[in-house]
């Protein structure tokens, strides 16, 4: 069967170039390695947060934004500086980060409802930045959590994909795992790779390579939209920039096995350029999962402002390495740092009472009640006494929490769970107590203690993300908790550098003719739309704005 489109990879990306063929009239082949069960890709397991700008839920709250506001901000965190010269690696890049911000400003709430995802009211404050007006950070709330979390934004396409099929429209080719791409006259023709044997693993767990057959599929239009390199740490460590220090030796992993970069050889080999391969971003705030999905299965917790954040040694981490400000400037601080670089680790000590308003947990099947789009389990969850289900399980079952009611003891605790004892409980009293202090005024010059009660200001923050301000050692907050925290790795953002049509560039900025790419594949647009950082809320949005950019263009292509 002859095909207008292929697209590789049956992720959020895929999906919604798949839907914009269809509508227009296309026959698409949707081809992925795993099994069916797998649709919706890594987007079916994120928190479902949605980056968006002067937004009605923003405004309910109180929040004053703008594109220019939102703009300073991406800019001043992307810090594009490959610019210069001849093809210049980030020239793309920033004409989609300026085209998304515009998007995220405009129709994309629109957009959104239209093709049926939905949002709570909630808009959290998520990477509050270095402390520069116009260095890295949101100046302002624009975390908006879509009803059903992750599945709530990549199940309306998923679903109508599945109608699609039904309808004959759509072709899913399954367990078929793209090799090569079909070059010819140098245009991109097709697909050919290796026929997987069957495999009913569950959605997200790693499922066999074993061969059975070869396949060919032909189409004047080719999309990759395989996604990034997490799910393989050995390419992540031969990528990881020198600017971040050494890699770790553990890491734990917040992406499927199948998220392991191979379309970006693929893509390379047919005549792709790749750029940005050094750009990457993976959090540190990773816990293992007590109930594993994939292989390495981590977690990342969503941090309110108020934890205690110690490095290996029991030293407080420098601002702006403090929860929920700058990812990659705390991952530079831990694998810079001379004595630290022996060590994978860092904690979070905390109370009781924080741990309740304060930690989330990233991922569709860690907020069952956003996940459900039950509103009452939510006011419930979030408004009511207690923590989640999900971070009380991980309290009780997770290996790296640990739970006492005197410092010294839950020192003790924290360093059973190291090779050899590295805490000195002084030390760490200290740097508790030092905090502590901070905390008997509304004013302080405590850096993280003044932006715990700037957080407090915002109502969103007060209702239900910001615990009362209150000392670690004060015995009614209590039990006291730690929680060892690991490098988890997630997110590429470097990629195949693509137009503003989503149609991948040679290495002489000449358009590889049949090929186009979107998603993580793409850095998220361009090969790198987010720069060196992100302002959070922007991934899955990244990968909906580049896959509604490439179905539209290759549905023109094909109608030529």
């Amino acid at each position: 069967m002859e095909f207008d489109a292929v697209i590789v990879g049956a992720g959020l990306a895929g999906l919604v170039a798949a839907d914009e063929l269809v509508r227009a009239g296309r026959r698409v082949a949707l081809v992925d390695q795993e099994n069916a069960s797998n649709l919706g890709g890594q987007a079916y397991w994120s928190f479902g947060g949605l980056f968006l700008v002067d937004s009605p839920e923003q405004r309910r709250l109180g929040v004053r934004d703008s594109l220019d506001l939102a703009w300073s901000d991406w800019r001043g965190s992307a810090g594009w500086d490959r610019t210069e010269g001849i093809l210049p690696q980030d020239e793309w890049a920033a004409r989609w980060g300026r085209a998304y911000v515009e998007f995220a400003a405009g129709e994309k709430r629109a957009w959104l409802r239209q093709n049926g995802v939905r949002l709570t009211p909630m808009v959290g404050w998520a990477e509050r930045g270095d402390g520069r007006a116009g260095g890295h950070g949101n100046s302002v709330p624009r975390f908006h959590v879509a009803w059903g979390t992750g599945t709530g934004v990549s199940g309306p396409f998923a679903a109508r994909a599945l109608e699609a099929e039904r309808a004959g429209r759509l072709s899913r080719h399954t367990r078929c795992r793209v090799d090569d791409l079909i070059v010819e006259a140098g245009r991109v023709t097709g697909v050919s790779g290796t026929r997987l044997a069957p495999d009913a693993a569950p959605r997200g767990v790693a499922s066999s390579r074993d061969a059975v057959g070869t396949f060919t599929l032909r189409a004047p239009a080719v999309l990759m939209a395989t996604g990034g390199l997490g799910g393989d740490h050995e390419r992540v460590r031969r990528a990881w920039p020198a600017r971040l220090g050494t890699p770790p030796r553990e890491m734990i992993t917040g992406v499927p096995a199948y998220v392991d970069g191979r379309g970006l050889d693929i893509a390379e080999a047919a005549g792709a350029r790749i750029v940005n391969r050094d750009r990457m971003w993976h959090y540190v705030e990773g816990v293992r999962n007590w109930r594993p999905i994939w292989p390495g299965h981590g977690i990342r917790i969503l941090p309110g402002p108020s934890s205690l954040w110690l490095d290996a040694l029991g030293r407080r981490l420098p601002f702006p390495a403090a929860p929920g400000y700058d990812t990659l400037a705390t991952l530079r601080h831990l694998r810079t740092t001379p004595d630290l670089v022996a060590h994978d680790h860092s904690w979070f000590i905390l109370t009781q009472a924080i741990l309740e308003k304060e930690f989330a947990l990233s991922g569709s099947e860690q907020n069952g009640d956003i996940t459900s789009g039950n509103w009452i389990e939510v006011l419930k969850t979030r408004l009511g006494k207690g923590a989640s289900p999900e971070v009380e399980a991980f309290k009780r079952q997770g290996e790296d929490f640990v739970v006492a009611d005197d410092l010294e003891t839950l020192v003790e605790r924290m360093n059973a769970l190291t090779p050899t004892p590295l805490l000195v409980p002084q030390a760490v009293r200290d740097a508790v107590e030092a905090r502590d202090r901070q905390i008997a005024n509304p004013y302080a010059k405590d850096l993280q203690v003044q932006g715990i009660h700037n957080a407090r200001r915002y109502l969103g923050d007060r209702l239900a993300r910001v615990a009362r301000p209150h000392r670690i050692l004060d015995p009614s907050a209590g039990p006291l908790i730690a929680v060892k925290l690991h490098v988890v790795t997630r997110k590429s953002l470097g990629g195949v550098q693509t137009d503003l049509e989503s149609r991948a560039l040679r290495s002489d900025g000449s358009v590889l003719e049949g090929l186009y790419a979107a998603g993580e594949a793409a850095g998220f647009g361009g090969g790198g739309a987010h720069g060196y950082n992100a302002l959070e809320g922007t991934f899955l949005g990244g990968c909906l704005f580049t896959g509604r950019a490439a179905g539209r263009a290759m549905a023109g292509l094909s109608r030529a």
